[in-house]
């Protein structure tokens, strides 16, 4: 299948954010659906090979990106939001308070995971509760979904040029690691 006659999307760059942020969301929910399935896989499987490299990724993602993903939101797109929609009168700021409660959630439940993701990964069997799991990412798709049907569309009508060239820098220097020189 295509897209616009192209054989695959092209990944967007940090000239473009709140697309940025969108294909974040994607690998989310990628994620999610991992943990998913190493749920489901360890109690027949133990913790293989499969199983500890599943674990590794997953903890990898959410112990980088997954901070970075909130930093790019809660330093940077949300404040610009609340001033824009302070001008606007929109309720961009009821939104964003929400989902900035339901970042501490999910920072709180991911770390409850990852104590046994790690187990994991080093080879440790140890069951990963099906319903905590479920419960995470549910609630992590929910989230996912209050942001891109609320805050992105807002964000891509409302955000100036110059607005957007900020949050993009912003991105790119969280992403960006120093290296300490030699002399």
């Amino acid at each position: 299948m295509t897209t616009n006659g192209l054989l695959f999307k092209p990944a967007p760059s940090f000239d473009e954010p709140i697309e940025m942020l969108r294909a974040c969301h994607e690998r989310i929910r990628a994620q999610c659906a991992t943990l998913e399935k190493l749920a489901a896989y360890l109690p027949s499987h133990g913790a293989d090979e499969q199983a500890q490299q599943a674990a590794a990724n997953i903890m990898r993602y959410f112990d980088v990106a997954g901070p970075h993903h909130h930093a790019d939101e809660e330093q940077d797109l949300f404040p610009m939001l609340i001033e824009v929609g302070r001008t606007q009168r929109s309720m961009s700021t009821e939104w964003i308070a929400t989902l900035l409660d339901e970042h501490g959630t999910l920072e709180s439940e991911w770390a409850r995971l990852r104590e046994v993701l790690a187990d994991i990964a080093g080879g440790h069997a140890r069951p990963l509760e099906r319903l905590r799991v479920a419960g995470f990412v549910y609630a992590y798709r929910s989230h996912i979904a209050r942001e891109e049907t609320h805050v992105f569309p807002f964000a891509d009508a409302c955000l100036s040029a110059q607005q957007l060239a900020r949050l993009s820098a912003a991105m790119v220097a969280r992403r960006t690691v120093a290296v300490p020189s030699t002399r």
